[in-house]
């Protein structure tokens, strides 16, 4: 996409302090409302039924109650959209919202398990839970929901000390509570990057899952001197593997992808791909396994020998072949989730149909990792997280107006907004005792 201008730059900030402005005042009128009648907007519902022009979307008790035209509210608090475009709020991604603070300060990271005494010596505890470390207070949730982001998928992650399998996870709503709002989902990393954790090879890996799996399902006894798992690890690994949910997947090159395949169907496991840099050439094996994939759309360069064919087409093959795609983010997810909806738009320059890519920001995420029904569409009976915006979503020149969780306005207020609007202030004059930038103006929060 081509660069914003100096003058694009100073509208966009202008308005953006408009719209903070613009949220408070809903948020300080309507915070304890949650019957709301949205007007007049191009409701992007995420369903079968599409894109709805100049249509209403009538919210009762924090709920959708019906979308159509023409809608009464009945005492609601009325918007008038303008015929912008209204969606579910969007999913940024497999993150580490809210476990993650500053990615290179060790203290402020509860992603990982290293319970190994060294990065050889593997420690399997799929009973790893991160969602117990989830912090709400988290300053990288206000700069994600002020974007219009809405719910995360907190992952565990593998690394030195651990095993491929990292631990569990489950999506979190960005609303500000500290509860999971799906079930628990298992986090596995396969390839080049966690053969280190089987051994320095990657064929070791299936040896290894095929051996957890064995252990999970009684068919090897627990006080064998070969077992990885403790009790509680044997007795979560046999709730997902026999639970329907699926296993998030990292895993890049297609003979992986295939022998991931293979796998799951000779151990009847579910399986949702995270990555997939070359799922595309292996497009046609995955419909017909209806596995999901999410993507990085900028995922495009041989970055090293699994994903040799990368493409930046990954998203348009994969759905053209009938794949459920989403999408993520292969690097710092967590502090750009905002970008994601960007990046979603690059796959649509690739020949991506663009309904397709807003459902791998809302219902594609919210079906796989078991939160439909909650969020991720427009439709009665699901929640009211609702996202107004300026413009196109997935154009990087639009911004979100107005952000609702549960009918709920939130403040449009972050901590990157508070520094834009403290050193947008006039140069203070040191000769009338005016204090630097740095200190913020009297009243201000």
């Amino acid at each position: 996409m081509s660069p914003v201008s100096k003058g694009a730059r100073l509208r966009h900030s202008r308005l953006a302090r408009g719209l903070v402005l613009a949220g408070a005042l809903l948020a300080s009128a309507g915070t304890l409302a949650q019957d709301l009648l949205i007007r007049n907007a191009t409701v992007h519902t995420a369903t079968e039924r599409g894109t709805l022009q100049g249509a209403d979307v009538l919210v009762r008790g924090g709920r959708i109650h019906a979308v159509g035209a023409g809608l009464e509210g009945g005492g609601a608090a009325v918007v008038d959209a303008g015929g912008r475009p209204l969606t579910p709020t969007l999913f940024g991604g497999i993150t580490g919202i809210g476990i993650e603070e500053v990615s290179g300060e060790d203290a402020t990271t509860d992603n990982r398990l290293a319970l190994g005494a060294n990065a050889h010596e593997m420690t399997v505890r799929p009973e790893f839970d991160v969602t117990l470390a989830y912090n709400p207070d988290s300053l990288l949730l206000p700069v994600a929901r002020v974007e219009g982001i809405g719910f995360t998928l907190l992952a565990a992650r593998s690394g030195a000390g651990g095993s491929i399998i990292g631990g569990q996870g489950a999506v979190m709503r960005l609303d500000g509570g500290d509860q999971p709002a799906g079930p628990k989902l298992l986090f596995v990393d396969l390839g080049s990057r966690a053969a280190s954790l089987t051994g320095g090879s990657r064929a070791a890996q299936w040896m290894l899952l095929d051996q957890l799996v064995d252990e999970a399902r009684g068919r090897l006894p627990a006080d064998a001197p070969s077992a990885l798992l403790t009790p509680a690890g044997r007795r979560v690994l046999r709730e997902h593997l026999d639970g329907g949910r699926p296993l998030v997947v990292a895993v890049e090159r297609a003979a992986d992808i295939r022998q991931l395949l293979r796998w799951s169907k000779r151990q009847g496991v579910k399986v949702a791909i995270r990555g997939g840099g070359e799922a595309w050439r292996v497009a046609g094996e995955l419909a017909a396994a209806r596995v999901p994939v999410f993507v990085d759309p900028l995922d495009n360069l041989p970055a090293n020998f699994d994903r040799i064919h990368a493409s930046e087409r990954n998203a348009a093959v994969l759905r053209a072949a009938g794949v459920e795609v989403g999408f993520t983010q292969a690097g710092d997810a967590s502090h750009n989730a905002r970008k994601l909806r960007q990046l979603a738009g690059n796959a649509v320059a690739h020949g991506l149909p663009w309904e397709d890519a807003l459902a791998g920001l809302t219902r594609v995420p919210a079906r796989t990792f078991g939160v439909d029904g909650q969020t991720g569409t427009i439709a009665p009976g699901v929640r009211a997280d609702l996202v107004l915006w300026d413009g196109d979503p997935l154009d990087v020149a639009s911004l979100a107006a107005r952000v609702w969780f549960d009918g709920r306005a939130i403040d449009m207020r972050s901590r990157q907004t508070e520094l834009r609007d403290r050193y947008l202030r006039p140069e203070p004059d040191a000769g009338r005792g005016e204090l630097p930038r740095a200190y913020p103006a009297a009243g201000a929060r």
